[in-house]
């Protein structure tokens, strides 16, 4: 899962930051409203995180343009504001979520999944193809029921495209869900991951095609082109 950290306390979002890749998710970070537009703009996330008191454009501003451009993305607002006129209108405009500063980081992780379950999950079943199941809030993947051993990175890849099964997804659309902005894949390094998964799933009857000059797409062996 890739999150947008938007705060322009570099404390509060280098703590934020830390917590939430240590809790494997892949994490950016921008601390204006002006550059969150354009982050969202140009990157696939699956939560923003984001305070209201920001320089350039403040959250409300961000959160009313991300909705009447019509864009779904989860919306966990953060601010020191007390009043409950400000949760209203921030809830009214589309947040999600809302907390409080200070906040304890185990509630903040603990809202985010929260937030993932709903926005991607929907009646929080597994996610299936074929045989392959994997139950995204416990990072488990299985075969006929049978646990099968992924690494970290494997897992974030398999994930990536059971959310979009049966859809081509851009190589590079791949390198962004797995990394953070200060850290890169090459192509090689997808490819690997790409082959390593291919026969971990095998048995299972889902299968990972890589569809040339496009991307790849995860379906069944059964589903015709």
């Amino acid at each position: 899962m890739r999150l947008l950290i938007v705060e322009d306390d570099l404390v509060i979002a280098n703590g934020l930051v830390r917590v939430l890749t240590q809790a494997e998710y892949a994490v950016d970070h921008v601390a204006d409203g002006k550059q969150a537009i354009r982050a969202i703009q140009d990157g696939v996330y699956d939560l923003v995180i984001l305070d209201l008191g920001l320089p350039t454009m403040d959250g409300t501003q961000v959160l009313s343009h991300l909705r009447q451009q019509s864009n779904p993305v989860a919306v966990l607002v953060l601010t020191a504001r007390e009043d409950v006129a400000t949760r209203v209108q921030s809830l009214d405009l589309g947040a999600d979520d809302f907390l409080t500063k200070p906040f304890h980081l185990e509630e903040l992780e603990a809202r985010v999944r929260a937030l993932i379950r709903r926005s991607k999950l929907g009646n929080n079943l597994p996610l299936q193809c074929g045989n392959l199941k994997l139950d995204v809030p416990n990072k488990l993947a299985s075969i006929n029921d049978l646990a099968i051993t992924l690494s970290a990175r494997e897992l974030h890849l398999l994930e990536t495209l059971m959310m979009r099964m049966g859809k081509i997804i851009a190589k590079e659309q791949i390198m962004e869900s797995l990394c953070n902005w200060d850290e890169s894949l090459g192509d090689n390094a997808i490819e690997v991951y790409i082959h390593r998964l291919r026969k971990k799933i095998e048995p299972s009857g889902a299968r990972i095609r890589t569809i040339r000059g496009l991307g790849y797409m995860l379906d069944t062996e059964h589903t015709p082109l």
